[in-house]
Protein backbone atom coordinates (compact mmCIF):
# COMPACT_ATOMS: atom_id res chain seq x y z
CA UNK A 1 0.00 0.00 0.00
CA UNK A 2 1.12 3.50 -1.27
CA UNK A 3 -0.25 6.64 0.10
CA UNK A 4 -1.25 9.44 -2.33
CA UNK A 5 -2.98 11.96 -0.57
CA UNK A 6 -4.56 12.26 2.63
CA UNK A 7 -8.01 14.77 3.30
CA UNK A 8 -6.83 16.78 6.05
CA UNK A 9 -6.93 20.20 5.27
CA UNK A 10 -4.32 22.20 7.14
CA UNK A 11 -4.85 25.60 8.50
CA UNK A 12 -1.67 27.17 8.30
CA UNK A 13 1.37 27.45 5.55
CA UNK A 14 3.68 24.05 5.67
CA UNK A 15 6.94 26.27 5.88
CA UNK A 16 9.37 24.07 7.92
CA UNK A 17 7.99 20.73 6.28
CA UNK A 18 8.82 22.28 2.74
CA UNK A 19 12.28 23.73 4.03
CA UNK A 20 13.02 19.79 5.18
CA UNK A 21 12.16 18.53 1.91
CA UNK A 22 13.73 21.45 0.14
CA UNK A 23 16.41 20.24 2.14
CA UNK A 24 17.39 17.29 1.67
CA UNK A 25 16.99 17.68 -2.16
CA UNK A 26 19.57 20.25 -1.88
CA UNK A 27 22.02 17.72 -0.29
CA UNK A 28 21.04 15.06 -2.74
CA UNK A 29 21.56 17.41 -5.43
CA UNK A 30 25.13 19.23 -4.53
CA UNK A 31 26.76 16.52 -1.94
CA UNK A 32 25.26 13.52 -3.52
CA UNK A 33 25.65 14.78 -6.84
CA UNK A 34 22.54 13.03 -7.96
CA UNK A 35 23.66 9.19 -7.45
CA UNK A 36 26.37 9.62 -9.30
CA UNK A 37 29.16 7.42 -8.39
CA UNK A 38 31.47 7.72 -6.08
CA UNK A 39 30.20 11.16 -4.73
CA UNK A 40 27.06 8.48 -3.81
CA UNK A 41 29.08 6.29 -2.19
CA UNK A 42 31.43 9.16 -0.63
CA UNK A 43 28.69 10.62 0.91
CA UNK A 44 27.19 7.94 2.46
CA UNK A 45 30.54 6.88 3.91
CA UNK A 46 31.15 9.83 5.22
CA UNK A 47 27.76 11.45 6.32
CA UNK A 48 25.80 7.71 7.07
CA UNK A 49 25.68 6.38 10.35
CA UNK A 50 28.07 3.48 11.15
CA UNK A 51 26.83 2.09 14.81
CA UNK A 52 30.71 0.09 15.03
CA UNK A 53 32.42 3.29 14.53
CA UNK A 54 30.18 5.15 16.36
CA UNK A 55 30.57 2.80 19.21
CA UNK A 56 34.41 2.01 18.88
CA UNK A 57 33.89 -1.32 18.07
CA UNK A 58 35.56 -0.89 14.90
CA UNK A 59 39.65 -1.65 14.65
CA UNK A 60 41.18 1.55 13.40
CA UNK A 61 41.89 1.48 9.65
CA UNK A 62 39.75 -1.39 9.08
CA UNK A 63 38.72 -1.55 5.16
CA UNK A 64 34.92 -2.43 3.55
CA UNK A 65 34.37 -2.78 0.30
CA UNK A 66 32.01 -0.21 -1.30
CA UNK A 67 31.75 -0.70 -4.81
CA UNK A 68 34.68 -0.61 -7.24
CA UNK A 69 34.93 3.00 -7.06
CA UNK A 70 36.48 3.43 -3.76
CA UNK A 71 37.15 1.01 -0.58
CA UNK A 72 36.29 2.69 3.27
CA UNK A 73 38.35 3.23 5.10
CA UNK A 74 36.88 3.00 8.98
CA UNK A 75 38.74 5.20 11.38
CA UNK A 76 37.54 3.82 14.16
CA UNK A 77 36.54 7.70 15.89
CA UNK A 78 33.28 8.37 16.91
CA UNK A 79 31.42 10.34 14.62
CA UNK A 80 28.58 11.86 16.72
CA UNK A 81 27.86 14.72 13.97
CA UNK A 82 26.97 11.67 11.61
CA UNK A 83 23.48 11.03 13.91
CA UNK A 84 22.25 14.52 12.05
CA UNK A 85 24.24 14.53 9.05
CA UNK A 86 22.67 10.97 8.09
CA UNK A 87 19.04 12.23 8.02
CA UNK A 88 19.63 14.01 5.31
CA UNK A 89 21.38 11.19 2.92
CA UNK A 90 19.71 8.51 0.90
CA UNK A 91 21.16 5.95 -1.05
CA UNK A 92 19.17 6.71 -4.56
CA UNK A 93 16.09 8.22 -6.74
CA UNK A 94 13.62 6.01 -5.27
CA UNK A 95 15.07 5.84 -1.82
CA UNK A 96 14.81 9.76 -1.75
CA UNK A 97 11.57 10.18 -3.73
CA UNK A 98 9.76 8.05 -1.57
CA UNK A 99 11.08 9.54 1.61
CA UNK A 100 9.92 12.76 0.74
CA UNK A 101 6.65 11.89 -0.59
CA UNK A 102 5.63 10.34 3.06
CA UNK A 103 6.69 13.51 4.28
CA UNK A 104 4.61 15.62 2.15
CA UNK A 105 1.52 13.46 2.57
CA UNK A 106 1.74 13.16 6.64
CA UNK A 107 4.45 15.81 7.61
CA UNK A 108 2.23 19.15 7.23
CA UNK A 109 -0.87 18.01 9.03
CA UNK A 110 1.88 17.02 11.65
CA UNK A 111 3.32 20.55 11.50
CA UNK A 112 -0.16 22.43 11.59
CA UNK A 113 -0.88 20.88 15.23
CA UNK A 114 2.48 21.77 16.19
CA UNK A 115 3.82 24.96 14.61
CA UNK A 116 6.93 25.02 12.22
CA UNK A 117 9.54 25.49 15.47
CA UNK A 118 8.54 22.67 17.28
CA UNK A 119 7.70 20.38 14.23
CA UNK A 120 11.54 20.68 13.49
CA UNK A 121 12.55 19.77 16.76
CA UNK A 122 10.60 17.06 17.02
CA UNK A 123 11.29 15.84 13.54
CA UNK A 124 15.39 16.11 14.88
CA UNK A 125 14.55 13.97 17.84
CA UNK A 126 12.69 11.13 15.99
CA UNK A 127 15.46 10.98 13.88
CA UNK A 128 17.66 10.71 16.87
CA UNK A 129 15.61 7.74 18.37
CA UNK A 130 15.94 6.25 15.44
CA UNK A 131 19.69 6.02 14.67
CA UNK A 132 19.42 4.78 18.21
CA UNK A 133 17.13 2.48 18.06
CA UNK A 134 18.68 0.65 14.81
CA UNK A 135 22.18 0.86 16.49
CA UNK A 136 20.58 -1.04 19.38
CA UNK A 137 19.95 -4.28 16.81
CA UNK A 138 23.23 -4.44 15.79
CA UNK A 139 25.73 -2.29 17.59
CA UNK A 140 28.64 -3.93 15.65
CA UNK A 141 28.22 -3.02 12.06
CA UNK A 142 29.83 -1.44 10.11
CA UNK A 143 27.48 -0.84 7.23
CA UNK A 144 26.22 3.11 6.92
CA UNK A 145 22.39 4.12 7.59
CA UNK A 146 21.13 7.00 5.88
CA UNK A 147 17.87 8.14 5.34
CA UNK A 148 15.24 10.30 6.26
CA UNK A 149 13.04 7.63 6.93
CA UNK A 150 13.32 7.26 10.62
CA UNK A 151 12.59 11.01 11.71
CA UNK A 152 9.63 10.72 8.76
CA UNK A 153 8.47 7.09 11.20
CA UNK A 154 8.50 9.69 14.15
CA UNK A 155 5.57 12.21 11.86
CA UNK A 156 3.70 9.27 10.85
CA UNK A 157 3.27 8.19 14.62
CA UNK A 158 2.27 11.49 15.41
CA UNK A 159 -0.09 11.52 12.65
CA UNK A 160 -1.64 8.52 14.47
CA UNK A 161 -1.97 10.39 17.83
CA UNK A 162 -3.78 13.81 16.06
CA UNK A 163 -5.76 12.35 13.45
CA UNK A 164 -6.27 8.95 13.61
CA UNK A 165 -9.41 8.99 11.46
CA UNK A 166 -8.88 10.96 8.93
CA UNK A 167 -8.97 9.70 5.08
CA UNK A 168 -5.74 8.45 3.76
CA UNK A 169 -6.27 7.11 -0.21
CA UNK A 170 -3.79 4.36 -0.72
CA UNK A 171 -2.79 2.97 -4.27
CA UNK A 172 -3.20 -0.93 -4.09
CA UNK A 173 -2.27 -3.68 -6.13
CA UNK A 174 -4.93 -6.65 -6.32
CA UNK A 175 -2.46 -9.14 -8.79
CA UNK A 176 -1.53 -6.68 -11.63
CA UNK A 177 -4.59 -4.16 -11.43
CA UNK A 178 -4.01 -0.93 -9.62
CA UNK A 179 -6.53 1.01 -6.93
CA UNK A 180 -7.43 3.35 -5.02
CA UNK A 181 -9.12 2.90 -1.96
CA UNK A 182 -9.75 5.39 1.02
CA UNK A 183 -9.31 4.02 4.61
CA UNK A 184 -8.86 5.51 7.91
CA UNK A 185 -4.80 6.74 9.02
CA UNK A 186 -5.27 4.36 11.92
CA UNK A 187 -5.27 1.50 9.52
CA UNK A 188 -2.90 2.58 7.14
CA UNK A 189 0.02 3.72 9.53
CA UNK A 190 -0.83 0.53 11.98
CA UNK A 191 -0.71 -1.59 9.26
CA UNK A 192 3.10 0.31 8.40
CA UNK A 193 4.76 -0.25 11.46
CA UNK A 194 3.48 -3.75 12.13
CA UNK A 195 5.35 -4.42 8.51
CA UNK A 196 8.12 -2.91 9.90
CA UNK A 197 7.75 -4.72 12.92
CA UNK A 198 7.55 -8.37 10.96
CA UNK A 199 10.57 -7.18 8.94
CA UNK A 200 13.14 -6.25 11.37
CA UNK A 201 12.45 -9.57 13.55
CA UNK A 202 12.83 -11.53 10.15
CA UNK A 203 15.86 -9.33 9.19
CA UNK A 204 19.23 -10.21 9.20
CA UNK A 205 20.96 -7.67 8.32
CA UNK A 206 21.44 -8.39 4.48
CA UNK A 207 18.59 -6.81 3.54
CA UNK A 208 19.92 -2.97 3.54
CA UNK A 209 16.71 -1.71 5.25
CA UNK A 210 16.88 0.71 8.85
CA UNK A 211 13.19 -1.59 9.64
CA UNK A 212 14.65 -0.43 13.34
CA UNK A 213 15.05 2.74 12.96
CA UNK A 214 11.47 2.91 11.00
CA UNK A 215 10.14 1.54 14.41
CA UNK A 216 12.16 3.22 16.39
CA UNK A 217 11.62 6.58 15.04
CA UNK A 218 7.81 5.61 14.87
CA UNK A 219 7.58 4.94 18.31
CA UNK A 220 9.15 7.97 19.54
CA UNK A 221 7.15 10.35 17.46
CA UNK A 222 3.96 8.41 18.76
CA UNK A 223 5.07 9.23 22.37
CA UNK A 224 6.70 12.51 21.77
CA UNK A 225 3.16 13.54 19.68
CA UNK A 226 1.91 15.20 23.15
CA UNK A 227 4.69 16.93 24.32
CA UNK A 228 5.00 19.17 21.11
CA UNK A 229 1.86 19.72 20.06
CA UNK A 230 0.10 23.01 20.41
CA UNK A 231 -3.20 21.82 21.89
CA UNK A 232 -5.04 24.91 20.16
CA UNK A 233 -4.14 24.61 16.90
CA UNK A 234 -4.53 20.80 17.28
CA UNK A 235 -8.33 21.54 18.52
CA UNK A 236 -8.76 23.82 15.58
CA UNK A 237 -7.31 21.57 12.78
CA UNK A 238 -9.76 18.57 14.30
CA UNK A 239 -12.39 21.27 14.23
CA UNK A 240 -12.03 21.72 10.68
CA UNK A 241 -11.43 17.93 8.72
CA UNK A 242 -14.61 16.59 10.79
CA UNK A 243 -16.16 16.95 7.31
CA UNK A 244 -13.45 14.95 5.33
CA UNK A 245 -13.71 11.81 7.82
CA UNK A 246 -17.19 10.78 5.81
CA UNK A 247 -14.81 10.44 2.68
CA UNK A 248 -13.89 7.54 4.59
CA UNK A 249 -17.52 5.84 4.37
CA UNK A 250 -18.83 7.77 1.25
CA UNK A 251 -16.04 7.03 -1.71
CA UNK A 252 -16.06 3.60 -3.22
CA UNK A 253 -12.52 1.85 -4.65
CA UNK A 254 -11.29 2.59 -7.67
CA UNK A 255 -9.20 1.36 -10.67
CA UNK A 256 -6.60 3.21 -11.02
Amino acid sequence: MFPLRDENPTLHHSIATFALVAANAVVWIFVQKMGTTPALIQSVWKFGVIPGELLGRVPEGLEVPAGEEMVAILDGRANWWTVLTSMFMHGGWFHLIGNMWFLSVFGDNVEDAMGSIRFVFFYVLSGIAAVAAQILSDPSSVLPMVGASGAIGGVMGAYLVFYPRAPVHLLVLFGFIPARIVVPAFFMLGYWFLLQLIAGSLDRGAGGVAFWAHVGGFAAGFLLARVFCHPGRLSACRGRRGRAEGLVRRLPSRRI
